[in-house]
């Protein structure tokens, strides 16, 4: 893991091309199985999630870029490969660097978005009293679940923990798949509209979305900041299964039982944990917004 102020302003041909194998060969812990799963026809409960809920490529996803304000001096055949990717440009001395105008002309609302989006999240103080109760509020009342796999406690004891519970899930994006009969018992009301004034840094999937918002972002965000949010993706979508309704101990997944006390103390444990390392993710994205941000409004970024 690289922080911002370790980039020089223009990499040496040796240590661009390091980093880039690097950068495969890390994120190839996830999409090398993937691949294969796909091969055969299987299908994975935790894991497919990165690639079906989320977008992003395995191909693009294996692409190291340096991000903005970073340029890749040219090899002995020539210049980067990223010479002729999207939104990327080559100086006349051979270095190419990412053409921060381009980008914001084709992407300056998403940017934005996620700034506002971010900064708002980073504001606000964790939360750590939903216990998960999200994926349980999925399954409440309902004959068929979004998984193909066993409940735990069955449809009754399901029910009847969802029933004994408080849920305030403050995220929209789980908050939509929740049950029709499930809606009325969350004590929040989140929407796409409300999603900047709601979401706080506790919330698991506001922490797993950090990688989607650095995907979204593309070549302006460094590879190895995509690779760690992608690695705490991937460790909060496991705490995020084992505290769920499911029974995942057939896949190697022992359950965080969240109607006990003790499983309840495990989960919150973990979901601080996530959100320390989600903060300072969080806060490297927002960086990423400001120096593009910058750069448009003719602030110190400069050209690149």
């Amino acid at each position: 893991m690289l922080p911002a102020a370790a980039l020089t302003p223009v990499l040496p041909a040796a240590e661009w091309q390091r980093r880039a194998d690097a950068h495969e060969a890390r994120v190839d812990r996830w999409v090398a199985p993937h691949a294969e799963r796909r091969r055969r026809g299987e299908k994975h409960p935790v894991l497919d999630f990165l690639f079906t809920y989320y977008s992003e490529s395995p191909g693009r996803l294996r692409r190291w870029h340096p991000g903005a304000g970073a340029g890749l001096a040219p090899a002995d055949d020539g210049p980067a490969p990223h010479a002729g990717w999207r939104w990327y440009r080559t100086g006349s001395d051979g270095v190419v660097s990412l053409d921060r105008a381009a980008f914001l002309a084709d992407r300056d609302g998403t940017v934005r978005f996620v700034s506002e989006l971010l900064t708002a999240t980073a504001a606000r103080p964790a939360f750590t009293g939903c216990f998960g109760l999200h994926e349980w509020a999925m399954v409440y009342r309902a004959d068929e679940h979004r998984h193909p796999l066993p409940l735990r406690l069955g449809r009754d004891g399901t029910d009847a923990v969802v029933e004994g519970a408080q849920i305030r899930c403050s995220h929209y994006d789980a908050f939509r798949f929740f049950t029709p009969e499930a809606v009325g018992r969350n004590r929040l009301r989140p929407s796409r509209d409300t999603q900047v004034r709601m979401e706080q840094p506790g919330c698991l999937h506001a922490t797993m979305d950090l990688y989607k918002w650095a995907y979204k972002l593309g070549p302006a965000v460094p590879g190895e900041l995509l690779a760690d949010c992608l690695a705490l993706a991937a460790d909060v979508r496991e705490l995020d299964m084992r505290a769920s309704p499911y029974d995942l101990r057939d896949h190697g997944y022992e359950p965080v039982a969240i109607e006990t006390p003790e499983g309840r103390g495990r989960y919150v444990a973990a979901q601080r944990s996530f959100a320390v390392r989600g903060a300072a993710l969080r806060g490297r994205l927002v960086e990423v917004c400001d120096l593009l941000l910058d750069h448009s409004s003719g602030g110190p970024a400069g050209a690149p």
